[in-house]
């Protein structure tokens, strides 16, 4: 299948040495349509900054990012077209309703009026929001407006979409809607880039892996052959091989711009 996102040997500097952190050193990733890539790796291990250079955020000091077949790094704002984003921080819509904030994103998006208000339906019930779908945002909980983020980035997904945490504050029951819901958005055709800590539960929607750890690529492998490869005895899933290959929690507390940005 055609490759949606290429990044080639990326390296993101903040500050100068010896005191600067290097938030990715040399990284590799690439995500052809139809898959779900997951991104994993502890606070600090380089993935905000990633995102944010696929995106046009933040400029790479070396390397190469294309999106779609675009220098995402010479043209970030046709990178930004190019990919919709979920956020790590929810988007503010104070004043709009899950439903109207949705249909305002696609429209924004270039849908049009009967497409985007078909997917804006689909999404509502797919994700079990119904009873929340015409209250103001300021009346629903976070975990409402979490799954409400989702739908704004799904509802005219571009070639790239990237969901940073999309599972934060969802309840188990709508978690569950809402892997099926990204798993869908890959089937449908477009490459999907998804940053969680959420590993038991991604093991079963991504396609493949992509573990970070100090701005390095430790593994970028399907599910089943990182637990085959690298699984200790008694290792039962990929969590289980997350955490040997992190190591343990001193080792994940180390801090880069990320963390305190």
């Amino acid at each position: 299948m055609d490759e949606v996102l290429v990044i080639e040997q990326v390296r993101k500097r903040y500050g100068k040495p010896p005191r600067g952190v290097l938030a990715n050193d040399g990284v590799d990733l690439r995500i052809e349509a139809g898959q779900v890539v997951g991104l994993l790796g502890h606070n600090g291990a380089g993935k905000t900054t990633l995102v944010n250079q696929v995106v046009g955020l933040a400029l790479p000091d070396e390397g190469r990012i294309t999106l779609a077949g675009i220098d995402a790094i010479a043209r970030p704002d046709e990178a930004r077209r190019l990919a919709s984003v979920q956020a790590q921080a929810n988007v503010p819509i104070t004043g709009l309703t899950p439903r109207r904030a949705i249909d305002l994103v696609g429209r924004l998006r270039g849908g049009s009026r009967a497409d985007v208000r078909r997917r804006t339906d689909h999404l509502l019930e797919a994700l079990d929001l119904g009873p929340w779908a015409d209250v103001t945002a300021q009346k629903v909980s976070g975990g409402v407006a979490r799954l409400a983020a989702f739908a704004m980035a799904a509802v005219a997904p571009g070639a790239l979409v990237v969901l940073d945490e999309p599972t934060n504050d969802v309840d188990p029951v709508r978690r569950r809607l809402l892997w099926a819901e990204i798993r869908r958005i890959a089937d449908e055709g477009a490459a999907v880039l998804l940053v969680t800590h959420n590993v038991r539960e991604a093991e079963t929607v991504v396609d493949r892996v992509t573990i970070l750890d100090h701005g390095r690529v430790l593994a970028d492998e399907t599910p089943q052959d990182l637990v085959a490869g690298h699984g200790a005895e008694g290792a039962e899933g990929l969590e289980d091989v997350y955490i040997e290959m992190v190591g343990s929690a001193e080792h994940a507390g180390s801090t880069t711009e990320e963390d305190v940005a």
